[in-house]
């Protein structure tokens, strides 16, 4: 396509990016903050333009398009600014006994140059957020929106190099060629957003360079409503967030596990949130989106016939639409529950205790979100302990993702890594440890240099190795004898004694 970066311009980019970070010009705060708040002014600035962008690529409506995309991406940038300065400090961590004389501190430093590739559901949010994580550590950033929300790429890559510095930050557009070029060169740190397919096409390239990457793969959420769940509640909040981009969420309920004698009230309660969120008729809603393209939208409606319809069920090829549809009678091996749905049908497995469904959460994958209906506070926290997500949200859907204070990842299948605010700034940064050592008190050294001595490992492991309290038997001799080194120590640095005092506070000490 006419917006594709050409491939051979690539591997000039990414060199271009890298001299630009060798020379140190996103590693000073003030120009990380510039650069951050120009990202934000982007986004506000062209709020209408990118609204109707998405509009375009996926039928967004307004308020999904601001909300989750555009000015969310203005919010994670604010939360940036707001910590940078404390996060971008050194600490002083906390150390044994005889390095409490030195100078220790742990130090945040860029990675590099840093490649964010996006995804087409959320076409702003995952790939802005993660590159504003990557500005704010101080590196340099290549971001590649996804292809198949062509509209908002084609702008992004307009206007990114209208507001922030085009030495340290480009945008490469394309498909899978491009995308190929970009993976042979050598990054820093590389970010994904989409399926497992993928990931391990670029774990593999990833491992030619040893880059370490970060990975948010989604799938297959469950929702547990227990018996004391409302069910109207329950039901409005899961087919929120289930319809939320038309179920092309990576964090949406995936499936409902629930007992079959709640099912038909459950079912009732879904019928009257559909109809309050939509209408009679879900098509001529303003506010429900489309699927992205032809083929999603074929794959989406073959699973159609993976359970018996309760809701829903209708579709239009010519405008890629899928109804809000509820499926039961669901066989566990049935198609749609193979691998993430990504789309608004929503298929319910029938339990009968949270043991059988745990159970049946746990034999697979761990899931990049768990979700749970329930008052019962000894129900959650066993929910919570035996089971393994990403993230997990209780008594609603999705909102854990927005939560600006938590870190947004998978685990096992559903990823690897995680951003958001002080994470992203973690992710995109490696903590380096610095020890600044005094070149005098000489006397304090004398212990670890040859000759050795039983004593001299006695002395060193109690002040350098700790030791479980339950086993220390010496512990009120030994803190005693420490007093005595560091006072002579202290007396060495401040007064200057000459060799031969300290040398007699060597020997009345045995080193």
């Amino acid at each position: 396509m006419s917006f594709y970066t050409p491939v051979a311009e690539i591997p000039k980019i990414v060199a271009e990016l890298r001299e630009s970070f060798q020379q140190g010009v996103a590693l000073e705060i003030p120009y990380r903050k510039k650069q951050l708040l120009a990202l934000a002014r982007m986004c506000t600035d062209n709020e209408e333009q990118f609204a109707e962008a998405l509009k375009k690529d996926l039928n967004k409506p307004k308020a999904e398009s601001v909300l989750f995309d555009i000015r969310f991406v203005a919010g994670e940038v604010a939360r940036l600014l707001e910590h940078i300065d404390e996060w971008a400090t050194a600490e002083a961590p906390t150390v044994p006994l005889l390095n409490k004389l030195d100078g220790n501190r742990l130090v945040r430093d860029p990675l590099g140059v840093v490649l964010v590739i996006g995804a087409w559901n959320f076409p702003l949010m995952v790939s802005l957020c993660p590159m504003a994580g990557a500005i704010a550590a101080g590196n340099t950033v290549i971001v590649k929106p996804s292809e198949l929300a062509s509209h908002t790429a084609q702008l992004l890559s307009k206007l990114l190099p209208a507001y922030l510095d085009p030495k340290a930050y480009r945008v490469v557009n394309g498909g899978i060629s491009e995308t190929s070029a970009l993976l042979e060169q050598r990054f820093d740190s590389i970010c994904y957003t989409g399926g497992g397919a993928v990931a391990k096409i670029i774990m593999k390239a990833a491992a030619n360079h040893l880059t370490p990457v970060l990975l948010e793969l989604g799938g297959k959420n469950p929702v547990y409503v227990a018996e004391d769940a409302d069910l109207a509640i329950a039901a409005r909040r899961i087919l929120w967030g289930r319809l939320l981009n038309a179920g092309q969420t990576c964090l949406s309920p995936d499936y409902v596990l629930i007992d079959k004698k709640l099912q038909p009230a459950f079912l009732e309660a879904a019928r009257a949130a559909l109809n309050e969120f939509y209408g009679p008729d879900p098509k001529a809603s303003p506010d429900l989106s489309r699927i992205i393209n032809d083929a999603h939208w074929k794959r989406l409606s073959a699973l159609l016939t993976s359970g018996t319809v309760a809701i829903g069920g209708q579709t239009d090829a010519a405008t890629r639409y899928i109804a809000p549809t509820i499926l039961v009678d669901v066989p566990h091996d049935a198609p749609v529950m193979q691998n993430e749905v990504f789309g608004p049908i929503l298929p319910i497995i029938n339990v009968s205790s949270i043991d059988e469904a745990i159970k049946f959460i746990t034999s697979r994958d761990k899931p990049l979100a768990t979700y749970l209906f329930t008052r019962n506070s000894k129900l959650q926290d066993e929910f919570l302990k035996r089971t393994s997500s990403g993230s997990t949200c209780v008594n609603d859907t999705i909102l854990q993702g927005g939560v600006h204070g938590l870190p947004f990842g998978g685990v096992g299948a559903s990823g690897m890594g995680s951003y958001h605010g002080k994470y992203s700034f973690e992710a995109f940064s490696h903590l380096r440890a610095v020890v600044y050592k005094n070149p005098g008190m000489e006397i304090v050294n004398t212990i670890r240099y040859p000759p050795y001595s039983d004593k001299k490992i006695s002395w060193v492991s109690w002040l350098m190795i700790p030791v479980p309290k339950a086993y220390s038997a010496s512990g009120a001799a030994t803190a005693s004898m420490f007093k005595v080194l560091l006072l002579a120590a202290i007396l060495a640095f401040v007064f200057k004694l000459n060799p031969q005092v300290i040398a007699s506070i060597r020997h009345a000490l045995g080193f």
